[in-house]
Formats: C-alpha cells, structure tokens, sequence
C-alpha cells in the first residue's frame, strides 16, 4: 500500500485506470474536485472524507489527466470524456445512483453528468461552480494558465484562500511538488491552453439543458472567490427550479477547507434531508 494517502484504490473506468477513495457505507456520494495544479481527490476533499463517511458511501476519483489516474497518450480532455469516465465509475462499483458533489471544474462536469444522465443522480451539490456562460476572471486565468514554481504556487494560493493563514510555506511546498510529479504539469497545461476563455465556455452546459434538471440542488460558493465569480452562483439559483443557495461571507474558492465543519454540516444536512 502506498504510504502517499492521494493513491487509493484504481479501477477500470470507460478505459481509463482511476485512482479513488471509497470510504463508509449507505447511499452513494460521488465527490469531483476542481482543476487546480497539481490537485486530486485527497487534496480536494482531505477534511470532507472522514466526516461524510460516517453517514454515506463516499466516492472521490482523480479524473482523467489530474492526481493519479490515467494520462493516455493523446487523451482529449473534454467534457465528454470527462462524463464518460463518471459513469464508467459507477458501473465498474455496481452504482445505480449516487448524489454529486462537485466543486468549481467538478461542478461543471456534475452538472453535464446530470444533464446527460439524470436517472444516474440523485442530489446535486454545486461549490464554486463552473458549468454557466462567464467572462474568465484573472484568477482563473493565472490557475489554468501556471508555471511550475515554488513562488507561483505560493501567489495562486493567495488567490485560492481568504484567510491567509491557510496559506502555509508548507502548503504551498506540497502543492508544489505535487504540480511537478512526472506528467502532472504535462496534462495540465494540454488541457487548458490559451486563449482559456473558450475553457469556460467548452465547460458550460445549456441554459435551457440546467432549467430542465430536476434534482434538489445545494449551491455553495465564497462571497470573495476570486477564481470563480459569485454571480455564477445566482445564475444557478435562477435557472434550477429545486435549488438552495447558501453564501460563505470570509470565504474564498476554497469553502470545503476555510469554513470545513459548516460546508461537512451543511451537505450532510442537505444529502440526508427527505426530498
């Protein structure tokens, strides 16, 4: 077993080997982390797993091109692609349907893999949310568009995180470290190349496609996300009929780890509310 806690488990998932958690027992929850560099699961939701365990089946893959799943030779990373190795996961663990949990990129595809597969979800929770038309912030542009270095990372964190003392020189070493594994910063840069805001817009599901879901929605985002705007949180509370909007004021794009015992409470909550 891997002394690194990122490595779990890997599956075979539309043709791609997953690494994922899977941790507790009761109803499924998937969990999609963003794009950040040199991200995966355990960096994502690190203080989200143990606590939600306790009440689900929690689900959290590195999708294809980041943390430690497969990087295929000449892969398209695409929202397709990107739905297809999701669904591909719930059928190689015998899901029917599972509640998702997606943050900032992992929003986007949590809300494309309702969209195309509405009977394979049952709850949808949005955090920092891509998935909608927007102009490209500067956060996100200096996020996709990074250069390894250890001072880079240091600045995107800043970004990242309202509070400043989350942002450690510890922190950003490791985060560092992480974007220069072999192939990390390889994939990550073929994903997003510039000019990013065809990104945003390749990331954005139909208007009229979300005004049609019909799944209880949790939306969660930052009032000061730099990366993401806040706007794109109301837009989804105008455009999902079931829909809750709930704003973290101090917060960036980082709600699952500057306010973690709220954002844990208030999903459980919502994950474990009759419709």
């Amino acid at each position: 077993m891997s002394s690194n806690p990122e490595i779990a488990q890997s599956i075979q998932a539309a043709g791609i080997a997953t690494n994922y958690h899977d941790q507790g027992r009761g109803e499924p929850v998937l969990l999609i982390h963003g794009s950040g560099p040199g991200v995966s699961a355990w960096a994502n939701w690190r203080l989200s797993l143990p606590v939600l365990s306790q009440n689900f089946r929690v689900i959290a893959p590195d999708m294809a091109g980041f943390g430690f799943s497969e990087r295929p030779a000449n892969y398209q990373y695409s929202m397709e692609n990107w739905v297809a190795q999701a669904v591909g996961l719930l059928d190689a663990l015998n899901i029917t349907k599972a509640s998702v949990v997606g943050n900032s990129f992992g929003g986007a595809l949590a809300l494309a893999l309702a969209i195309r597969h509405p009977e394979r979800v049952n709850k949808l929770v949005l955090m920092g949310s891509v998935g909608v038309p927007f102009k490209i912030t500067e956060g996100l542009e200096r996020v996709w568009g990074y250069q390894p270095s250890l001072e880079a990372m240091k600045s995107l964190l800043d970004i990242f995180a309202y509070n400043r003392a989350l942002v450690t020189d510890e922190l950003a070493e490791l985060r560092y470290q992480a974007s220069i594994r072999p192939g990390f910063q390889e994939s990550f840069a073929a994903m997003f190349p510039a000019p990013r805001q065809r990104w945003v817009d390749a990331m954005a599901s139909a208007l009229a496609d979300i005004r049609a879901l019909s799944h209880h929605t949790l939306i969660i985002h930052g009032r000061d996300d730099q990366v993401i705007p806040l706007q794109n949180a109301y837009q989804l509370l105008d455009l999902i009929e079931q829909a809750e909007l709930h704003v973290f004021g101090q917060c960036g794009h980082w709600t699952q780890i500057e306010h973690a015992t709220a954002f844990n409470r208030l999903v459980g909550d919502f994950l474990q509310a009759a419709d």
